[in-house]
Parts: structure tokens; C-alpha cells; sequence
């Protein structure tokens, strides 16, 4: 399925929803169940990506993919994430270093440092939710990113000291600003097969020493 045509029936169908559409039950049913399909398959099909093209990526794609991180569900509505987009060439080859994972640095034509601004952030103990709502942020720019049709990978920071420390130097980011995650991206030049993760033993049913009886139904 074609994964821009996949994006573009999406919005379709958000604006659809939000425009209060005059559909009989039937096209709503089967347009559920096309929507619904095409989750399936962006969200089971993703993998992380670490060879990329040459090719560039448009700023209204990566603006797309700003606006899925900050749909994102977030604790009492703080949203305290910054989002810093790196497009520079030197900047890329820099935050890769020379370690063994360099050469999808220099291979990638875009990044985005996932960040909690702690002045957004809740306080007490409660600012700690600053890395779930990232975190959920994060996921959607995963996800978004390959239902555009782009690889991605995810690259941890936080909490390692030394990681964040040298991507905060690098991005210029204050101390207010705390690098969760960079997540590195282009046009993919490989098609790894995504990994089967279901583990019917990793759920309890209503307490944890009870186990969950699966069906036999595979939707995915």
C-alpha cells in the first residue's frame, strides 16, 4: 500500500469527522474499517531504519511530522517538549560521532532532538512525566515518519550524562532543555523485516499471576 496515500486518507477522514459528515452507517463502518487497517499496518510494519538516500526531506513533510509529535497525549496538557530539527550536514556528522552507528549519521539528511523543557514541565515529582509525554511524542514521529514513506531511528539521551551532555553542546540547548531522544531519519535505503514482538506470556489477565488466554484470531 502506498504509504502517502495511506497519510492522505487520513486526513481525509479526520477532516471528515471534524466537518460532522452526512454518512449512512454502512460508509461509516467500512471507512472505520480502512482506517483501522491502515494503523494495523503502519504501526506493525514499522522497524527502525539506519541506511538512508541522498534525497532531502521537504519542509512541509517535516512539518507533518512535527505536528504528530505534538498530538501526542501529555500530562495535564503541559506539553513540555522542544523540538529541534537538524538539517545541517555538519551538524549531522557531528552528533554521530565516530562510533560504530557514524555512518548512518553521515548517510541521514535529517534528525529532530526530542527535548522536555523543564519550564513547561509539571513540578514536584510530577515532573518527571516530562519523559512519558516525549517519549509519546516520539513514537508519533516514528510512526508518522513511515507512513510518509521515510525510515527512522530512534537514539537514546536521556538519562546518560555524557549523551546528553554532548548533544546539549552541540544543539546549543540551555539547561532548561533536556535531550530525550534524537531521532535520526531519511529516505530509506534498506527494507529490514520488522520483528515479530508478540509474547502472549508478557500479559497478566486482572492480576499478574493470571494468565491471559489469547484468541485465536490474528488481526495483524
Amino acid at each position: 500500500m502506498n504509504r502517502f496515500k495511506t497519510t492522505a486518507f487520513f486526513l481525509v477522514v479526520a477532516v471528515a469527522l471534524v466537518s460532522g459528515c452526512n454518512c449512512n452507517n454502512e460508509q461509516t463502518n467500512n471507512a472505520s474499517g480502512n482506517l483501522m487497517k491502515d494503523a494495523e499496518e503502519t504501526i506493525m510494519t514499522r522497524t527502525s531504519i539506519r541506511s538512508f538516500t541522498d534525497r532531502a526531506v521537504a519542509a512541509d513533510t517535516v512539518e507533518m511530522l512535527l505536528r504528530a509529535g505534538m498530538a501526542a497525549p501529555t500530562a495535564v496538557n503541559k506539553q513540555p517538549w522542544h523540538f529541534v530539527v537538524i538539517d545541517d550536514r555538519a551538524t549531522l556528522d557531528s552528533l554521530g560521532g565516530n562510533g560504530r552507528q557514524s555512518q548512518m549519521w553521515k548517510e541521514s539528511t535529517l534528525a529532530i532532538a526530542v527535548c522536555g523543557n523543564m519550564d513547561k514541565a509539571l513540578e514536584g515529582p510530577a515532573q518527571a512525566f516530562w519523559v512519558q509525554d516525549c517519549s509519546a511524542a516520539t513514537e508519533n514521529i516514528l510512526l508518522a515518519a513511515h507512513a510518509l514513506g521515510l525510515g527512522a531511528v530512534w537514539t537514546g539521551c536521556y538519562p546518560m550524562e555524557e549523551r546528553m551532555a554532548n548533544v546539549s553542546q552541540m544543539l546549543g540547548l540551555p539547561e532548561t532543555i533536556v535531550p530525550l531522544c534524537v531521532i535520526v531519519m531519511g529516505y530509506p535505503n534498506e527494507q529490514p523485516e520488522p520483528k515479530d514482538k508478540w509474547k502472549p506470556e508478557n500479559v497478566s489477565h486482572n492480576a499478574f499471576d493470571n494468565k491471559w488466554q489469547p484468541t485465536n484470531t490474528k488481526r495483524f
